[in-house]
């Protein structure tokens, strides 16, 4: 069949349409609160069903219930844990995408890294990944392709103080995703990184404290950190068909704070 897009300007898909997901089943892995909870209350409210996976039991039930979900406990940096999910995938519905929000950012000085530190930055951050990508997209490209978007992080693009061996693992993912895009393009599978830079948290206000936000919302350009919801947007956007030619890609979401010259020219 002709694709009239290719040789017709005058035809105007339906934008509205091509975010929609209805019919689709998506696995969220890390669903259980901030930028996880977020991506499964956005893809569930443009259609899709959303199989909600979190290793607290507690968390992906509650999510689920929240969404309209199934929840499924599991501990994804475990291979035969990754099979299960993708069993309880197949039991379920048209698994059409994949979301890995699982990671944890250490702050450690790099003279101070250790074995055991480096080791658990690679399990939680990168591990997975991996396995979510090769088991996930072969189970993709049998039902026809979809995507998979991973969460990359700024530090694994640019130098981030006591984040070295937490970069090293996201710019892991982040060339992972390239990689996967090219091998599984063929079978219709797209595979993007989301990578975002200070996402004021739970756990980062508790870090920073609240009344120091005003001093990271003027670092950006757009003048604000990034919450939960603005990477679960980004998420949404690649997991639909408005991205349907998009793989490959890494969407940096941090206000334009990458951007910017590290330099005080202003004040010159």
């Amino acid at each position: 069949m002709t694709d009239t897009r290719m040789i017709d300007p005058e035809l105007v898909p339906d934008y509205a349409a091509l975010l929609r997901l209805d019919g689709r089943l998506f696995i969220v892995a890390g669903a259980g609160q901030g930028i996880g909870r977020q991506t499964a209350h956005a893809l569930s409210s443009l259609g899709a069903r959303v199989l909600c996976v979190d290793r607290d039991a507690a968390l992906a039930e509650a999510v689920a219930a929240e969404v309209g979900g199934i929840a499924h406990v599991a501990d994804i940096t475990d291979r035969r844990a990754v099979e299960g999910v993708l069993e309880r995938a197949a039991q379920e519905g048209n698994l059409r995408g994949i979301v890995d929000i699982v990671g944890i950012a250490p702050f450690d000085d790099l003279v101070d890294v250790s074995d055991e530190h480096w080791e658990q930055a690679m399990t939680v951050n990168a591990k997975h990944m991996l396995l979510l990508t090769s088991l996930g997209g072969k189970a993709l490209a049998a039902n026809g392709g979809g995507s998979i978007t991973m969460i990359g992080s700024v530090s694994g693009m640019f130098a981030a103080e006591r984040h070295s061996v937490y970069g090293m693992a996201k710019a892991g993912v982040i060339a992972l995703a390239k990689s996967a895009a090219s091998e599984l393009g063929s079978s219709g599978v797209r595979v993007n990184t989301v990578s975002p830079g200070i996402v004021w948290t739970t756990r980062i206000a508790g870090l920073i404290g609240d009344d120091r936000r005003a001093e990271y919302d003027a670092l950006a350009p757009l003048g604000s950190v990034a919450f939960p919801s603005d990477i679960a947007s980004a998420v949404l956007f690649l997991s639909s068909d408005l991205a349907r030619d998009i793989t490959g890609h890494n969407l940096v979401v941090d206000g334009g704070s990458s951007i910017k010259s590290p330099l005080n020219t202003a004040a010159i």
